[in-house]
Order: C-alpha cells, then sequence, then structure tokens
C-alpha cells in the first residue's frame, strides 16, 4: 500500500522531469509515450488504493506515509508526509483518471503542435502538484500544492505564448489566484497561532478550544476560528472561481482544449471544494462562514448559469458552465453536506472532462473553429463525438428517472446534483432555502444553456465555411477513446457510487477520518426525507429547461434574437458577464496602472534618475561638450592655452606671495 501511494504521487513528476529535461534527446512520441503510462499506471494504482482504502475496515482507512522532515524550526515541525483516507483516496481516483484521458488526447489533438515534449510535461508537473495537493497531511504542504498548481496553470494557460490573448490570460489567472491565496495563507497563520500546529490530526483536534477563542483586530473583538474560516474560504473562492473571483475562469479558455479539460474538469478548480471537505471539523464549529461559503456558492451557481445562457463560444459556454457546477459544490458543503459535494465533484468531473474534450474534437472538425454561430448540423460529420456529447449534456442537466429501481436511474448528475439541493432544502435554514430555489433554477438554466450547445453546434444547417464543411471528419481512434472512457463515467458513475458516498453505505465508506461525518449523516437524513415535490423540482426544472431550448433553437429558430431585442438591458447583462470584467477595469486596474505610471514618469523617471545617474551623466556630457571645443586641431591655438595657462600660474604665485 505505501510503495502504492508513493508511486502515484511520484510517477507524474518523473514523467514531467522525462519529458520536459530529455525532450531533445528522445523527441516527441517517447515523451508522449513516457507522461501517458506514467498516468496510466497512476489511475490504475489509484483504483487498488481506493478500493483497499474505501471498502476495507475501519482501522485500515488512514495510511500516512511519511517521507521525510520537511521543516523543523522551534516549535514547528512540518514532515513531508502522504495521508491517504477516503478523501483522498476518492480525489486520486478523480485527478488521475481524468489526467490520464487528457493525456492520452493530447495525443491526438495536439499531434501539429511543435512543442509536444514541453505541453505533455507541463500536463504531468500539474498533475504531480494536485496530487501532492489531496494527499498533503499539513497546512504548509497543502499549500505547496495549492501555489504548485497555480504555477502549472500559468503555464498551460499560456502555453501558445506566441498569441498576446493566450499571454494576458495567463496573467489574469495567476494575479487572481494571488488575491485568493493571499486570504489562504493568512487563514494557515491564524490556524497556526490558534492550534500551534500545522498537521490535520493535531488542528481537529483542537477545534473545539479554538471554537471559543477571540482575537482583537482593528479594535474588534472577533471570534476567531470564524475569522480563520473566512480567511481560507478566501482561498477557496480564488481557486474555484466563485463570484467575485470568478473572471480568470473563462479567459482560460485561451489554452489547449486538453488544459481546459484538466483544469476545469477534476482538478484545480475543485482544490476549494476539496479544502473545505478537508477541514470541514473546522467549519462546522464556525457557522458564520459555513453560511458564508453557502450563500457565495449559491450565488455563483445562478450567477455563472445566467451568463451561460448568451455566450457564443463552444468551450466558454462548458466553462461557465463549471463554475456554476462548482458553486453547486460550495452551497453543499456549506449546509453541512460534505459527502455530496464531493459526490457531485466526482460525477462532474467524468462529465465535465467529456464536455470540454467532446468540444476539442469539435473544434478539431471545424479546423478550430470555436463559435457555436459559425457551426450547425456537425452530427453529419462527427456522429460519435455527437452521441457522446449528448451522454455529458444529459448528466449536466441531471436527467434520470426518480423512484425507478430504488433511488431512480439517470445520468451521473442527476444522483449527484439533487442529493445537493436536498440536502439545502433538507437543513432548514434561512441560507439553506435560498440556496435550494438557486439551485433549482440554475437546473433549468443549466439544462437551457447546455442543449443549446447541443441544438446550435450538431442540429439544423451549417452556418460557417463550406471550405472547412469539406474537409471536416470525425476524430480519430486516440481522441474517441478517451471520450468513451469518460462517457461510461458520466453515464454510470452516479447510479454505482450513491449508496457509498451519501445512500447505506455512507458510513463504512467514508469511516471517521475523512469528513465530519456526524453533522453529514444527520444532513443526509433530513435530505432524504424532504417532501415530494422538492425531489422532483430540479428534474422539472430541467426538462423544462430543455423543452425551452428545443422551442428556441429547433422550432423557433428566431426568437432569441427576438428575446434579446425584446429584453436588451438583461440580455447585455448576461453576454456581458454582468460587467464584472469592466468594474474590476474601472475600480482597480486602470487606478493601479495610473499609480503605476505616475510613480515610473515622477518618481523613478523624473526625481530618482533625473536627479541621480541620469543628471550626473547630463552634466558631465555638457562639460564634456565644453572642453570639446578645445579641441580644434591646430597648433597655435593650443599654443594660446599653453600661454594662458603659464599666465594663470604666475598671477596665482604672485598673489599667493
Amino acid at each position: 500500500m505505501d510503495l502504492a501511494i508513493k508511486l502515484i504521487v511520484l510517477l507524474p513528476l518523473l514523467a514531467a522531469a522525462i519529458a520536459g529535461l530529455f525532450c531533445r534527446v528522445i523527441g516527441d512520441r517517447p515523451a508522449q509515450i513516457v507522461t501517458c503510462a506514467a498516468l496510466l499506471i497512476a489511475a490504475a494504482l489509484s483504483i487498488f488504493v481506493f478500493v483497499k482504502i474505501g471498502f476495507g475496515p475501519e482501522n485500515a482507512k488512514l495510511v500516512v506515509v511519511k517521507l521525510f522532515t520537511w521543516i523543523d524550526s522551534g516549535t514547528l515541525d512540518v514532515a513531508w508526509s502522504l495521508r491517504v483516507d477516503t478523501l483522498t483516496a476518492v480525489m486520486l481516483i478523480v485527478v488521475t483518471g481524468v489526467s490520464s484521458m487528457v493525456h492520452v488526447y493530447s495525443i491526438g489533438y495536439m499531434a501539429e503542435d511543435p512543442s509536444i515534449p514541453r505541453f505533455m510535461s507541463y500536463l504531468s508537473l500539474f498533475t504531480f502538484f494536485m496530487l501532492m495537493l489531496v494527499t498533503s497531511d499539513n497546512l504548509v504542504q497543502l499549500f505547496f500544492g495549492w501555489e504548485g498548481v497555480g504555477l502549472a496553470s500559468y503555464l498551460l494557460i499560456g502555453f501558445w505564448y506566441d498569441k498576446k490573448s493566450a499571454n494576458d490570460a495567463a496573467m489574469k489567472a495567476f494575479i487572481v489566484n494571488r488575491v485568493g491565496d493571499f486570504g489562504f495563507a493568512l487563514g494557515i497563520f491564524a490556524v497556526w497561532m490558534l492550534s500551534g500546529s500545522v498537521g490535520f490530526a493535531d488542528i481537529f483536534a483542537k477545534a473545539p478550544d479554538m471554537a471559543q477563542m477571540r482575537i482583537n483586530f482593528l479594535g474588534m473583538n472577533l471570534p476567531a476560528l470564524e475569522t480563520a474560516c473566512l480567511l481560507l474560504f478566501v482561498g477557496a473562492m480564488g481557486k474555484s472561481a466563485q463570484l467575485g473571483l470568478h473572471t480568470w475562469l473563462p479567459d482560460a479558455m485561451e489554452g489547449p482544449t486538453p488544459v481546459s479539460a484538466l483544469i476545469h474538469a477534476a482538478t484545480m478548480v475543485t482544490a476549494g471544494v476539496f479544502m473545505v471537505c478537508r477541514l470541514s471539523p473546522l467549519f462546522e464549529l464556525a457557522p458564520i462562514a459555513s453560511t458564508v461559503v453557502t450563500l457565495i456558492g449559491a450565488a455563483t451557481a445562478f450567477f455563472a448559469a445566467t451568463i451561460g445562457l448568451t455566450q457564443f463560444d463552444i468551450k466558454r459556454v462548458v466553462a461557465y458552465s463549471t463554475c456554476s457546477q462548482l458553486g453547486y459544490m460550495f452551497f453543499a458543503a456549506g449546509v453541512g453536506s460534505y459527502s455530496a459535494a464531493m459526490f457531485h465533484l466526482t460525477t462532474h468531473a467524468f462529465f465535465k472532462a467529456l464536455l470540454f474534450l467532446g468540444s476539442g474534437s469539435v473544434i478539431m472538425a471545424m479546423h478550430h473553429e470555436q463559435d457555436m454561430r459559425k457551426m450547425g448540423g456537425v452530427k453529419e460529420k462527427t456522429p460519435q463525438t455527437f452521441y457522446l456529447m449528448w451522454v455529458g449534456t444529459l448528466a449536466l442537466s441531471g436527467i434520470g428517472v426518480p423512484f425507478l429501481l430504488g433511488n431512480g436511474v439517470g445520468f451521473a448528475g442527476f444522483y449527484s446534483k439533487d442529493i445537493m439541493i436536498e440536502s439545502a432544502y433538507g437543513v432548514h435554514t434561512t441560507a439553506g432555502l435560498i440556496a435550494f430555489w438557486l439551485g433549482t433554477v440554475a437546473a433549468g438554466l443549466t439544462a437551457f444553456y447546455s442543449t443549446r450547445l447541443m441544438f446550435m453546434t450538431f442540429y439544423g444547417k451549417y452556418r460557417g465555411d463550406h471550405h472547412t464543411w469539406d474537409h471536416a471528419h470525425e476524430s480519430g481512434a486516440v481522441v474517441l477513446i478517451p471520450l468513451y472512457v469518460l462517457g461510461a463515467g458520466a453515464l454510470l458513475s452516479g447510479y454505482i457510487a450513491y449508496d457509498w458516498f451519501v445512500g447505506h453505505d455512507f458510513i463504512h465508506f467514508w469511516g471517521t477520518t475523512s469528513i465530519a461525518v456526524k453533522s453529514t449523516e444527520e444532513v443526509l437524513h433530513h435530505a432524504h426525507e424532504v417532501p415530494l415535490w422538492v425531489t422532483l423540482a430540479p428534474l422539472v426544472f430541467a426538462l423544462g429547461g430543455i423543452a425551452l431550448s428545443y422551442m428556441y433553437y429547433i422550432t423557433m429558430p428566431w426568437l432569441p434574437e427576438a428575446t434579446a431585442r425584446r429584453f436588451p438591458a438583461i440580455y447585455a447583462l448576461f453576454y456581458n458577464k454582468w460587467y464584472f470584467d469592466e468594474i474590476y477595469d474601472a475600480l482597480i486596474v486602470q487606478p493601479a496602472l495610473r499609480i503605476g505610471r505616475f510613480f515610473w514618469k515622477k518618481g523613478d523617471g523624473a526625481t530618482i534618475d533625473g536627479l541621480g545617474p541620469d543628471n550626473l551623466a547630463a552634466r558631465a556630457q555638457d562639460m564634456a561638450g565644453v572642453l570639446m571645443r578645445f579641441q580644434s586641431g591646430y597648433l597655435y591655438h593650443y599654443a594660446f592655452a599653453m600661454l594662458v595657462g603659464v599666465a594663470a600660474l604666475v598671477t596665482y604665485f604672485m598673489f599667493v606671495r
């Protein structure tokens, strides 16, 4: 078991080093083979660890593998250890499973790129940092993985560095995440000051005492644990693109499509959800912070769904879907249904990676065209991608038949999304009810914009360039095989894993070391006893969204434009992403640029350089110009200068005497 855990984490790092450092020696194909093989082996080992941990006895549900002592300074003792419990085992399946499929897919998608080894190395490096994050045994190690995925995402989003838009998007992602990470770092400092430790076991043991502590800040007497949890959540908001720190996520689409799938489906953006669930013993004792998590998550789920209604870039529609689904996970965690949040994180990984990689298959067929307004009828050219995309779309929409064969039969999202919404209603709090209604409405909006993508892309008549249409064709096997694997997950994972995550086997599966089990069990108990209309509401809204989308884009295709003309203000609000970018540009970016320009021109240029090096250089140049006039080249000028010099010396000595 210990060896398997070490190999899962270290194989991607080894593959990244080989592909990145020896790319000129081994070439493109060996770099692809090494990185793909390493991730496939890691995925197989993750399944082994998942079975051993998730379905083993209680005394075998936590394995800590200590590698070495990392920091030993005074009272701070940080060991580099790999902690694997059920929560980690779930993340190992998700990260290595999706990442291995993305690696294989990249062989086909990036076949014509001149920098294949560098790309494969970046993918494996990103995966290594994500695995370090989810296997961390303390907050310092967690922060290392946290910052590592931020660095790797910067490299991947800006992979095509010759494009200004890609560079700008990479910088935007990096800077926005640093804002969140500043709060996250403060939260880690606060937890260490309160508990005297950064190790999870010690922190959780001291959590009840921390809940009684208070701190003074700017004359305010604040509850210490609430403050620490709010700061930690700020980090989660940045990494998981929650409302306010979400603006980097859609722009990250400038990276290659495999990057979009890897970052947005199962890895970087889910790090915030994982962190909240990992620290659930703290959030359970911080009700104000949990309420904030609930409200921010619910607002994000609705907000991002409204933007997805009006976007035309196929990848951006799926990106805003990711932002919305992350909101669901957060409000589930906020109401205490941590296992439901992790359930949706798992199912979402399959169908969202499927939708991103399926979109990439369409983009390849359309000769890298991403505007859905220039598509239509593409199912004739890409029939396999078409059916697989429908699987992902119905899973995202949460379509299923309730009360059939026990819990119902449906696509993956049907199980995980419903239990989150039911949990929000079941807690019977104001924040929970707000989350319930916003989540239910967002379910209808999600079904509308996801099927809108299908109808605009695959149905009707082709609206683009006919030269592109003539050369369009289905993707090759190396692209389609990962889609089929992910499609199987989007189709079956919800039905298979329901009892493990939120059903009868909940206690045995999660044990007592992964999440706050007692509170989660209580929330799930209430969720399973909600009224019938609460259970049916998300499905009814989703079916209504699909029907409305069919009417808008199939039976009455003139209706979208007419609606936009009828409600121009609302359409402009949604299309322009609620003007967050413009507001941030006006309030933060432009003032910062003006301040920077002022200090550059007036401070550095006029004052420091003007009075310092530049001034001295200018005076020296002026003096040189004066002296240069005496260098005429005529002998009598030099003789005259000597005569003047002698006269000056004689005069000096006369007066001195």
